[in-house]
């Protein structure tokens, strides 16, 4: 597979970016942005796809830690 070009990776980013803000929107609900999703896969490389889901999940982790904390387990100090 040939690597995009520079419009291609614009549309991809474009479509992640409207995908990620309809999900921010409606509490990560991914029925309600459904159309946003197809348009999201079909904007990018399926390993692309992968990827950014993957980020989005850590950033949303990590911003979930910043604002909450780190409370570790009983398990963790068994370690």
């Amino acid at each position: 597979m040939a690597a995009p070009n520079s419009a291609q990776r614009r549309a991809c980013w474009d479509a992640r970016d409207k995908f990620w803000k309809c999900l921010d929107v409606n509490d990560d609900n991914t029925a309600a942005c459904e159309q946003f999703q197809k348009d999201f896969q079909a904007s990018c490389p399926a390993q692309w796809v992968n990827y950014f889901n993957k980020r989005r999940d850590f950033l949303k982790y990590k911003e979930k830690l910043q604002s909450e904390g780190f409370e570790p387990t009983d398990q963790s100090s068994k370690l």
